[in-house]
């Protein structure tokens, strides 16, 4: 199923967007790592980022901020309580906020190189990322590359190539 970019889910339905601080970050991902609600578009993922406590707000602000820079035709959307990014057919990469840190998961993570040196807990055997304190943690052209990497293949929902 191609990527749609539907624009009106988190303005027109007051009830998707959560507001900062109002619920407590997971220590991992053993379910929803928020309640905000699964939506296709740039506002839902905008609202889910707003939501964030700082300094977790700060770190997926600079990472969306990232993708759009160097992925044209950047896809977003909320899924599991947390941000999807993809170019085209399916979705690539995802940035979510825990207790403590954002985690930044490539699916199909194993095939890039360098691999990122972390295996997220639930979230399938071939994600890997890292996990950002910070934005100074932030490697921008490191993440970049894996974010160029990760979309030359098929995503997670999409057709295969």
């Amino acid at each position: 199923m191609p990527l749609e970019r539907i624009e009106v889910n988190a303005v027109e339905h007051s009830e998707e967007h959560i507001e900062a601080g109002a619920f407590s970050l997971p220590e991992a991902m053993t379910g929803r790592a928020s309640p905000a609600k699964a939506a296709v578009g740039d506002e839902p993922v905008f609202a889910y980022i707003a939501s964030l406590p700082q300094p977790q707000r700060g770190v997926a602000e600079a990472i969306d901020a990232l993708a759009a820079k160097t992925l044209p035709g950047l896809g977003r959307s909320v899924k599991w309580g947390m941000a999807y990014y993809g170019v085209g057919d399916g979705w690539c990469f995802s940035c979510g906020g825990f207790a403590g840190h954002v985690k930044l998961m490539f699916i199909n993570g194993v095939t890039l190189q360098p691999v990122p040196p972390v295996t997220p807990v639930g979230m399938g055997k071939a994600t890997r990322g890292v996990e950002l304190e910070s934005v100074d943690d932030i490697d921008e052209d490191q993440i970049a590359t894996w974010m160029k990497q990760v979309t030359a293949v098929p995503g997670v929902g999409g057709k295969k190539r």
